[in-house]
């Protein structure tokens, strides 16, 4: 008999796949992946895009703990955490979530996901287009990529801190960044999303065989 095992993915706009017209962003391009290997591997893995746009870790952890128990497999499950880049947004002066704000509501969202997983990831901000970096946009938001590497950092000390694994969607990105990201600067295009799905692939396939 199959084990089946879940894959929870918490993010914002960006795990959910928006501007993607085409193949619905990353999440849900490893999530076809994953049911066209359905009858082959000796695992089911279903996955659940729980991405909502615009939100930021202080939305993630209103939700999370009720999100997870909704969505326990008691075969194994495996918590994708992806947040920051509204976090680090700043709006009438100040950010949405100061740095050392987000690194406790990270800590907060792991301690939730160990209580259903061995298996937790965290995912990199994405690097912005040069033409919105530090502009602000009609929606009175400004980012830029000074902090999109200090809020990475923080991610990535939590990563270490807690050994779990860091997933470098930024470093995937950068080299080629204006050729990814969409018309608005921030978010991916399908090829984006394409590079994306790529990177994370490997971690999907270890859990189908």
């Amino acid at each position: 008999m199959k084990k089946i095992i879940y894959g929870l993915f918490f993010g914002d706009s960006i795990t959910y796949g928006e501007y993607d017209g085409v193949f619905g962003g990353w999440v849900d391009i490893l999530k076809r992946y994953a049911l066209q290997r359905f009858h082959e591997g000796s695992h089911e893995v279903i996955l659940f895009n729980l991405g909502i746009g615009g939100e930021t870790t202080e939305g993630l952890l209103k939700r999370m703990p009720h999100e997870l128990a909704a969505r326990n497999s008691p075969e194994g499950n495996i918590v994708f955490i992806a947040y920051g880049a509204n976090d680090l947004v700043v709006k009438d002066g100040s950010q949405l979530v100061a740095p050392e704000k987000f690194r406790e509501n990270i800590k907060t969202a792991i301690q939730h996901a160990k209580q259903y997983s061995r298996d937790i990831y965290l995912v990199s901000i994405l690097p912005i287009s040069q033409k919105v970096d530090g502009v602000e946009t009609p929606a009175g938001k400004l980012r830029t990529n000074a902090e999109v590497l200090r809020y990475n950092q923080i991610l990535k000390d939590m990563a270490e801190d807690n050994a779990l694994q860091y997933i470098d969607f930024y470093k995937a990105i950068v080299e080629d960044k204006e050729i990814l990201l969409s018309e608005d600067g921030v978010h991916p295009n399908e090829k984006g999303y394409g590079v994306m799905a790529e990177t994370a692939l490997p971690i999907i396939e270890k859990y189908l065989s």
